[in-house]
């Protein structure tokens, strides 16, 4: 296959990589293990793969293995997430289906027994087996992985042992797991197993290599979930995603979340333990989104007086406000004088991306924290804070002039989204080319107007990335449009001008 491309890669990964340099920091500084040789063995191993694969082409492999080990970030959803739709692809197979899980101690089988028989709750089988004391990290995403297996397969069985907590003792974990998963294959000798044991645990000189002396003829397939040497490689490729890669032949690796999605679960994590009953503290994360985008477009948080620079952007940081659910932010933004239709509005960003950047608060204001929607909030109050906002603007623009002004800012929201986060989506759509004025009905429906301005916003968003990874557009004429101003005639001759040079070579649209 074709070698990725150091420049594409670069790239793709360029906002990304500023904003993990401090949450790696961070990160080092409350958790030393990384150095620990049995970790190294783990990061150590997968740095190059042989192939691309599809989701498809993965499922198909898996469905003729004899036992499956999935490797779980534990802090990441996404990954048990992972677990449970492989599970329920597997059980669509034909055959039966098992599942081993670390998270739950051999010992207390007999809990998990009485939780499937239905004698006990939900609750009672968080507290009996002391999943926030021993564990601690989110319960709901594992939670539905046990209701799946308990719908779907065979059995379900904890595979872990004590101690947890001593990096000197983990290989006996590994040979007593390796055990466990032996004694299951035999007890269910056609079925599945699938196995979702801490991603460390899988170096081929832990679990995979005891298993396989105790299970000598057994098809046994190692899934890795999003490691990051390979995903940084895999972004130089052509392809607009990368699903998976094959890294050996019984070795597979899978993208379901990016790196800086990683870390940030687990740095969520250690706050979330560090106050232990107290509310999680989101807005560390979306500084850090805001700092790495401007760090991407190079911007001086500390710049006092530049035409080309937002003055004082560390004194224009917005306020998060974190609430729990739409009532407590009804009563919020009734607080701040919010009339209706703004409140229609945000409180719909808000459900399709648990967050929103309201530019009049100068506040995001969140109900959870997701990746994609919290890194396009994080670009549209950077774009906010970058371009010059006249306080006439709103009374002397006119309704054409409002709706390409309002496209341009979810572009570059849209933009922003995919430096930080390239496993976005894209948004295809028709050729983009000369602007005619809205429908006079978007007038008198600023709903259908504000859908149909997201839309394209996001068409030209998408085109624009295109065009940067790509190489066809700088980094500097991309900084230049955060600085635009977005009153008047501009928006619409601004519009122009970025559709004409976002159109990517002929190569780039084919892929």
């Amino acid at each position: 296959m074709a070698s990725p491309s150091r420049a594409r890669s670069r790239r793709r990964s360029a906002g990304q990589l500023h904003a993990l340099a401090s949450l790696q920091r961070e990160i080092q500084a409350t958790d030393p293990n990384g150095r620990r040789k049995y970790l190294r063995d783990f990061s150590e191993a997968f740095r190059n793969y042989e192939s691309l694969l599809s989701f498809a082409q993965v499922e198909g492999e898996l469905c003729q293995a004899d036992v499956v080990l999935i490797g779980d970030y534990h802090a990441l959803p996404a990954s048990q997430r992972f677990a449970m739709r492989v599970l329920e692809r597997m059980a669509q197979s034909g055959r039966p289906v098992v599942l081993g899980v670390e998270t739950i101690l051999a010992r207390d089988q007999h809990i998990l027994d009485e939780w499937m028989r239905g004698e006990i709750d939900d609750d009672e089988l968080r507290e009996r087996i002391r999943f926030n004391l021993d564990w601690g990290y989110d319960w709901e995403p594992f939670r539905e992985l046990l209701v799946a297996a308990s719908q779907q397969a065979a059995g379900i069985y904890g595979l872990d042992c004590m101690p947890r907590d001593d990096l000197r003792k983990i290989g006996t974990r590994d040979r007593h797991a390796a055990q466990k998963i032996a004694e299951i294959v035999r007890r269910h000798p056609n079925a599945i197993v699938v196995v979702l044991f801490g991603e460390s645990h899988l170096a081929p000189n832990h679990i995979p290599e005891v298993l396989r002396v105790a299970l000598p003829d057994a098809g046994i397939v190692t899934l890795l979930q999003n490691i990051d040497h390979l995903y940084w490689r895999a972004a130089g490729e052509s392809r607009e995603r990368v699903e998976a890669v094959r890294v050996e032949s019984d070795v597979l690796c899978v993208f379901n979340a990016t790196p800086l999605e990683k870390y940030e679960s687990y740095r969520q994590c250690i706050e979330r333990w560090r106050q232990e009953t107290a509310a999680l503290d989101l807005a560390p994360t979306f500084y850090n989104l805001v700092d790495a985008l401007a760090r991407f477009l190079r911007i001086d948080k500390y710049a006092a007086h530049n035409s080309t620079q937002p003055v004082y952007l560390v004194d224009r940081m917005p306020e998060v406000c974190s609430r729990s659910s739409e009532e407590a932010l009804r009563k919020l933004l009734e607080r701040k004088g919010a009339d209706d239709g703004e409140m229609k509005e945000i409180l719909a960003r808000i459900a399709s991306g648990g967050s929103c950047f309201v530019p009049r608060l100068n506040a995001i204001l969140v109900r959870e924290f997701q990746m994609v929607g919290g890194a396009e909030e994080a670009a549209r109050f950077v774009h906010h804070a970058c371009r010059p906002v006249p306080s006439s603007e709103a009374a002397t623009s006119s309704t054409e002039e409002k709706f390409y002004a309002r496209v341009i800012e979810h572009a570059l929201g849209y933009f922003g989204s995919r430096v930080l986060y390239p496993e976005r989506p894209a948004v295809r759509g028709f050729e983009l080319g000369a602007p005619s004025a809205p429908p006079q009905q978007f007038a008198a429906d600023p709903g259908q107007s504000a859908l149909a301005a997201q839309n394209l916003g996001y068409m030209l968003g998408s085109k624009l990335y295109d065009a940067y990874v790509a190489g066809c557009l700088s980094k500097r004429y991309i900084r230049s449009l955060f600085f635009r101003k977005l009153s008047g005639p501009a928006p619409c001759s601004t519009y122009l001008q970025i559709a004409r040079k976002a159109r990517a070579p002929r190569s780039v649209r084919a892929q």
